[in-house]
C-alpha cells in the first residue's frame, strides 16, 4: 500500500512539474532552490535559480479549493530572461498598477508609493499620497480596464486580483500588449499575520526583500506582543458577526482570520464549530435572531455608521439587548473622501493595530479605537 502511494506521490509531482514548465516557460524548472518559505502565508514561496534569478510562486491567487498556480519570474539581465516564455520581469518592479488597495497599503508600508503609476478605483483609495497624486492613474475594473492607459503607464508589472478564477479576457489582453502581471492571493489567507506576510512577496518583486522582511518581523512581534497582553481570566464575551447581505446573513468559518483575531483579543466567536467549511456560510433569519439576543459585542455591521442606520437596515433586531446597551461597532471609522475604508487598505499591514481594537473593544478599556468605532 506504501509502495502504491509513493507511485501515486511521483506520478502528481511529475504532472505538477509539466504543468509549471507550460505555464511558466521552459525555465521554470530551473529555479529549484527554496529562498523563502513563509512562516504564516500559506499561498506563496519564492524559489532562485543557480544564478540567482528569483520565482514567485502563488499557490492560492484566488478562492477556491482547487491547487492552482501563477507564477512570476525576476530575472537579473535580459540575457538571464532570454528564452522564458512565462510571466517575467527584467530586474525590480518600478512602476506597477494595483488592482487591490491592499498592494497599495504593501507598497506604502515598504516606502514605495511613488512606484504606483496606476489604481483600480482610485477615488476609493484612502492613501492621501495616493488618492490626490495627479500622475496615478486610475484604470478602471475588470473587463473594462483602459489598456491604453497601461502601455501609456509603462508599467513594469500590473499586480491583479482575482475573486473565483483567472480573467483571461484580461490576461490575454496584457500578454498581446506587452505588460507583465501577477495575481496576488493575500486575501485569501486566514490568519492576520498570513496575510501581512504577503509584504515580503511585494517586496521581492520591489527589490526589497530585506526591507520586507524586516516590516513583517516586527509587525509580528507587536501582533504576539498585544495578544500576549490580554487576560484570559474569567468568561470570555460573546461576539457576532454581519447584517444580511442580499437577505442572506453570511458568518465567518471557524478558521477565518477575523475569528482568530477575535480569539487573540480573549472573545469566542458566537457561532464557534459550526462551520468548519473554509469559508462563509449563510444562516435563516431565524438563527440570526437567536444568535444576536445572545452576543455581548456584535462587530462589523455592513455599512452603518448609526444605531439608527442598524434599526433601518435590519428592524427585527432594534430592541435586542445588545443593541440597546450600545455594544454594536463597525470597523468604517477610518474613510477616505471617496468612501473608501481604510479597514480594507492599511490593516492588512497593521494586524496588531486591528487587534489592539478588539482588546480595547472586548475588555470596555474605553481606549480611543483607531479602525473600529462604537456606533452612537
Amino acid at each position: 500500500m506504501k509502495h502504491c502511494v509513493n507511485i501515486l506521490l511521483l506520478l502528481i509531482i511529475s504532472w505538477v512539474s509539466v504543468c509549471c514548465g507550460v505555464a511558466g516557460g521552459s525555465k521554470t524548472d530551473l529555479f529549484t532552490t527554496l529562498d523563502y518559505a513563509p512562516s504564516k502565508a500559506t499561498g506563496f514561496a519564492i524559489f532562485a535559480d543557480a544564478d540567482g534569478n528569483k520565482l514567485l510562486r502563488v499557490t492560492r491567487p484566488w478562492q477556491g479549493e482547487s491547487p492552482v498556480e501563477q507564477t512570476l519570474a525576476i530575472f537579473q539581465s535580459e540575457e538571464a530572461a532570454a528564452g522564458y516564455s512565462g510571466q517575467a520581469i527584467v530586474g525590480p518592479a518600478k512602476r506597477v498598477v494595483c488592482m487591490s488597495t491592499s498592494y497599495v497599503a504593501m507598497l506604502d508600508a515598504l516606502g514605495l508609493t511613488d512606484a504606483i503609476v496606476g489604481v483600480s478605483g482610485k477615488q476609493y483609495v484612502t492613501n492621501e499620497r495616493v488618492r490626490t497624486n495627479p500622475e496615478v492613474r486610475d484604470v478602471g475594473y475588470d473587463s473594462s480596464l483602459d489598456f491604453e492607459a497601461m502601455l501609456l503607464l509603462d508599467a513594469d508589472l500590473v499586480i491583479l486580483y482575482g475573486v473565483s478564477a483567472e480573467n483571461s479576457a484580461v490576461t490575454s489582453k496584457l500578454r498581446e500588449i506587452g505588460v507583465p502581471y501577477i495575481y496576488l492571493g493575500d486575501y485569501t489567507e486566514q490568519s492576520p499575520l498570513g496575510k501581512a506576510e504577503w509584504v515580503v512577496a511585494i517586496a521581492e518583486i520591489m527589490g526589497r526583500r530585506e526591507r520586507g522582511e524586516e516590516l513583517f518581523n516586527s509587525i509580528a512581534e507587536r501582533y504576539e506582543a498585544v495578544k500576549a497582553s490580554v487576560p484570559r481570566a474569567g468568561k470570555a464575551k460573546s461576539v457576532m458577526f454581519n447584517l444580511p447581505y442580499q437577505d442572506v446573513w453570511y458568518m465567518p468559518s471557524d478558521d477565518s482570520y477575523m475569528v482568530q483575531l477575535i480569539e487573540d483579543a480573549g472573545g469566542e466567536y458566537i457561532y464557534k464549530g459550526k462551520n468548519t467549511t473554509s469559508s462563509s456560510c449563510g444562516i435563516s433569519l431565524e438563527e440570526a435572531i437567536s444568535l444576536v439576543s445572545r452576543a455581548d459585542v456584535w462587530l462589523n455591521v455592513g455599512q452603518c455608521s448609526t444605531i439608527s442606520e442598524v434599526r433601518s437596515s435590519a428592524p427585527l433586531f432594534a430592541e435586542m439587548d445588545v443593541v440597546l446597551r450600545g455594544e454594536v461597532y463597525n470597523n468604517n471609522r477610518r474613510r477616505g473622501e471617496g468612501g473608501g475604508s481604510d479597514f480594507w487598505e492599511s490593516a492588512i499591514v497593521r494586524p496588531d493595530v486591528v487587534l489592539q481594537d478588539l482588546v480595547n473593544i472586548l475588555s470596555g478599556s474605553g481606549e480611543e479605537l483607531y479602525y473600529h468605532h462604537k456606533l452612537k
